[in-house]
């Protein structure tokens, strides 16, 4: 198999009480895994084989963008995580924050909302456009916002299986616990 699952940076336990060890259980090594082999089995013998994961994501369509998009998207949520995280931004991504959205406070308010209201299942993101300024969306499904040219920086994951073992129908209370988990130091390391 060409893509397989990344290694966390953390225990499978290390994110609770936030996340427990059965969500990651559950999420990262069934529903990321389900993502990953369908993604080899749909690139095998096909010009997308030899593709990096972002070119795919950015050409494909169907199953194949699905699967593609899903396993960027998990790779990107888990691996932004950590048990001991950068609870702020700094340097130029916070100077960015503050020119873009006002504050950092009023940034993870709107992020926060985009992750609450977005119908369905899906993501929000924090991207940066070519000229270096951010932008908060929600995308449905396994979209991604490298299709409109952006470079995501961090998202949250807003599909029931991210949240529903621990907060059952409760999507508001993980969005605000995302805050305790993500690391701005992986996110800072991203922005350009």
């Amino acid at each position: 198999m060409k893509y397989e699952l990344p290694l966390l940076p953390y225990a499978d336990d290390a994110l609770e009480p936030n996340m427990s060890a059965e969500t990651i259980h559950y999420h990262y090594g069934k529903h990321f895994q389900t993502y990953l082999t369908n993604l080899n089995t749909l690139i095998e013998g096909t010009k997308y084989e030899e593709m990096p994961l972002e070119e795919i994501v950015r050409t494909a369509e169907g199953p194949l963008f699905n699967n593609a998009g899903q396993a960027w998207n998990h790779k990107m949520f888990f691996l932004e995580l950590s048990p001991d995280p950068k609870r702020e931004p700094g340097g130029r991504l916070a100077e960015a924050i503050r020119r873009d959205f006002g504050s950092f406070e009023q940034m993870k308010e709107k992020f926060t909302h985009a992750a609450n209201t977005l119908f369905g299942s899906g993501w929000a993101f924090l991207s940066q456009d070519e000229g270096g300024h951010l932008i908060i969306s929600q995308e449905p499904n396994g979209n991604n916002p490298m299709t409109k040219g952006l470079i995501p920086l961090m998202t949250c994951d807003v599909w029931e299986h991210a949240y529903y073992i621990d907060y059952k129908n409760r999507r508001a209370d993980f969005a605000g616990k995302f805050w305790e988990m993500l690391d701005w130091s992986v996110v800072e390391s991203k922005y350009k």
